[in-house]
């Protein structure tokens, strides 16, 4: 947004066309790895509505294994978007 954009024009798609990546679409699935229980600023907003899985794997370890279960245990949800 431009310094000085009026408030009246400040939306949710204003400010995603500022984001790192607009034409990226929000992710559905993070995996955070190396047992943190933290995001760390990490897309903040794009991931608002996403599903995380939190393991104790290293990124190096992190594998086609690893990769399945953060898979299974994301399709295992029932996604509500913010409802109940």
């Amino acid at each position: 947004m431009a310094a000085g954009t009026p408030a009246d024009k400040i939306d949710e798609k204003a400010i995603a066309r500022h984001l790192y990546d607009p034409e990226m679409p929000d992710p559905d699935l993070v995996i955070r790895t190396s047992g943190e229980r933290r995001i760390s600023n990490f897309l903040l907003w794009q991931s608002a509505y996403a599903e995380y899985v939190f393991t104790d794997t290293l990124w190096p370890d992190f594998g086609p294994d690893e990769l399945r279960s953060a898979i299974e245990e994301y399709a295992s949800r029932r996604r509500r978007f913010g409802g109940r």
